[in-house]
């Protein structure tokens, strides 16, 4: 690529849901909740704007564990001892309990309740009531609660708002696993109940519970907001809630450019849900909803590129961020290109190394420019990444280096910028500097010799990624001494043996390709160096899939990063466009002719949690950016944890 030939490698073979309970652990354990809990009583209002709704139904909750999908209904938590409140609360003809909000949309919940376990997520769900403008059925709001309250997030003396900023806050943060409102569910393995409970906890970083007010920081100190995006999008909400009912003109409005294929929208929470399904969609029009004095300031005075809530997090040591990788907790690794170190952020981005990073294990700094440290996650939780001085080094779980001063050195390696693991947790490494990869144990041993493995058409291999049969897939960049020249893809088996032919597998648009990832259904997508708004895509035998010019279109302007969601839609990093691309699976565009924006400045590598949030480490900022629930279904973290049992098979995409 002219401008960052070599900025980023990839290794994504992000394709499963969940992620695992303890960091260095991969484990598909099945852990259902055992132990029912008494529910503790709690208390709050639900408003509509800033006006009380009175007469709500407001049901509580629990998120289900035994599988995803809408055939998974949320387990309703209300007992039959409702009815005896004032104002009484009642059953729904699905047998459903729920309580009734007062005039001045007061409600308690007074521990008539049992939660399935500790572990259990709790949400509010509102429907209907008066806001002072009339019974408005489609007026429809949540709460993301967390953990039972006998786990410590609730108490008796909590009082809990349920509005438009509760509403959008839960719609983000619970996307991956919401199929509608009543239909919020998990597998009950020990990664996907990690998945969830963190998916949960995002909501608080983007609004107060106990307010109903979005945040402009983190409560962690270190995250900036889009406050007055999140209250736009709470004004758009509120138009609807305070009108006369689901016929009012706001409200068709509303559900009518609020939509998702096969899912009506009949109420307020599934227009958040919509929207945040589509936030490049019905922008102008949705904005116009907007009351000439909206309730939630301040907000948004333009229309803006789209609806994505992003929150950029700083601190940790971040140093020109440029590599990234994601493990079993749901925590976000970066390598700094600025700086002999290795940053931690945890699953709710606060920084968990310090303000020099972790350090030693043989990382020099700094990286060569328009070079990047490549980083990945083994299945022990170790953390691998390259240094400038041509070796490797290794951290535990806890950052504390493993390898020695040097680093780890042999095997072939030659200008390594990119890395990948194998299902045996032996790493991989492209050598920019020559035409071959090496190849090192768990134990930092070279197992390639000293020219590394080469042959199958290799030539300056960049991005790196192993597929589930344990081949390893290597862009030739062709940047070799400065000389720019390769238009392949190379394949070599799990013991270094030529695939491909000696010049690789070509078409598809290739030009110059340097960064890689392969797909659920194990399809290899490239970014190309040049032209640099295109991507690229081959199937396993290493035919092209992408035509002639490959795939263009939804704001690519020098795509670096990719990712995959659960689903299978294509995630790609715009270094010079400063946006995130997403493609759907066939490689039709998706995001709007700028990408979405999310205060990127160079953003470089990108990578999936395990609660469908995307990371982007944008080195032109210091920072890293959480696109809150942008990933239809979570998957798996760390990558690795993709190519071991029960994951090695594409046909199953989640745990």
């Amino acid at each position: 690529m002219r401008s960052v030939s070599a900025v980023v490698f990839s290794l994504c073979v992000v394709f499963l849901a969940g992620c695992s309970g303890m960091p260095g652990t991969i484990s598909n354990t099945t852990s259902p909740p055992t132990g029912a809990v008494a529910g503790t009583g709690f208390r709050g209002a639900v408003h509509g704007g800033q006006s009380p709704i009175n007469g709500a139904h407001l049901y509580l909750f629990a998120a289900n564990t035994t599988g995803y999908g809408n055939t998974n209904s949320s387990i309703s938590l209300l007992n039959s001892n409702v009815t005896t409140q004032v104002p009484a609360g009642g059953q729904d003809g699905s047998g459903n309990y729920y309580v009734t909000t007062a005039s001045d949309g007061s409600f308690s919940i007074s521990g008539d309740y049992t939660c399935p376990s500790k572990a259990s997520q709790l949400y509010l769900y509102s429907i209907g009531g008066n806001a002072g403008s009339g019974a408005n059925s489609g007026a429809g709001l949540l709460a993301a609660l967390g953990a039972c309250p006998a786990s410590g997030t609730l108490s008796s003396t909590l009082y809990v708002v349920v509005n438009e900023v509760s509403t959008i806050a839960a719609a983000h943060s619970l996307a991956a696993y919401l199929a509608d409102t009543t239909h919020i569910s998990s597998s009950g393995t020990t990664l996907a109940l990690t998945g969830i409970a963190n998916a949960f906890a995002t909501a608080a970083n983007l609004e107060n519970l106990g307010t109903g007010v979005a945040l402009s920081t983190t409560p962690g100190g270190n995250g900036a907001v889009p406050q007055t995006k999140i209250n736009t999008l709470a004004n758009i909400l509120a138009a609807c809630i305070n009108s006369t009912g689901p016929s009012s003109t706001p409200c068709t409005t509303l559900f009518n450019d609020a939509t998702i294929a096969g899912v009506p929208t009949t109420d307020t929470a599934m227009a958040a849900v919509s929207i945040q399904r589509n936030p490049q969609a019905n922008l102008t029009a949705l904005f116009a909803l907007q009351a000439g004095n909206p309730p939630f300031q301040p907000s948004l005075s333009v229309v803006p590129n789209d609806f994505t809530i992003a929150i950029s997090y700083t601190g940790a040591g971040l140093n020109g961020p440029a590599g990234l990788a994601i493990d079993g907790s749901g925590n976000v690794w970066v390598s700094n290109a600025g700086a002999a170190s290795i940053s931690e952020l945890a699953s709710n981005g606060t920084a968990i190394s310090t303000a020099t990073g972790f350090t030693g294990g043989g990382l020099t700094s700094p990286f060569p420019s328009q070079a990047i440290p490549g980083i990945a996650i083994d299945t022990a939780g170790n953390v691998w990444v390259v240094n400038a001085a041509g070796g490797l080094s290794e951290f535990n779980s806890s950052g504390t280096p493993i390898s020695g001063s040097g680093g780890y050195t042999g095997g072939g390696l030659n200008i390594p910028n990119f890395l990948a693991i194998d299902k045996s947790n032996d790493v991989w490494v492209g050598n920019r500097g020559d035409l071959s990869l090496s190849e090192f144990s768990s134990t930092g041993t070279p197992i390639s010799g000293s020219g590394g493995y080469t042959g199958g058409g290799l030539s300056a291999p960049s991005g790196v990624a192993v597929d589930v049969s344990g081949n390893v897939w290597a862009a030739n960049n062709g940047v070799s001494g400065g000389t720019e020249g390769g238009n392949s893809l190379s394949e070599v088996s799990s013991t270094g043996t030529p695939i491909s032919g000696s010049s690789g597998y070509t078409g598809g648009g290739l030009v110059n390709p340097f960064t890689l990832a392969i797909d659920p259904s194990g399809d290899i997508w490239l970014t190309d160096s040049d032209p640099s708004t295109a991507i690229s895509e081959f199937n396993s035998s290493g035919a092209a899939i992408s035509g002639n010019s490959g795939f263009t279109g939804g704001g690519l302007n020098a795509p670096v990063g990719i990712a995959f969601d659960g689903t299978g839609n294509a995630f790609f990093s715009n270094y010079s466009g400063n946006s995130i691309t997403k493609f759907d699976s066939a490689g039709a565009p998706i995001s709007n002719s700028n990408g979405w924006l999310g205060g990127l400045s160079g953003p470089t590598e990108i990578g999936f949690d395990g609660s469908g949030n995307l990371w982007v480490a944008s080195s032109g900022n210091n920072t890293v950016t959480e696109f809150v629930g942008v990933g239809r279904t979570p998957v798996v973290t760390p990558v690795v944890a993709n190519l071991v049992a029960p994951y090695g098979s594409h046909a199953v995409n989640k745990p």
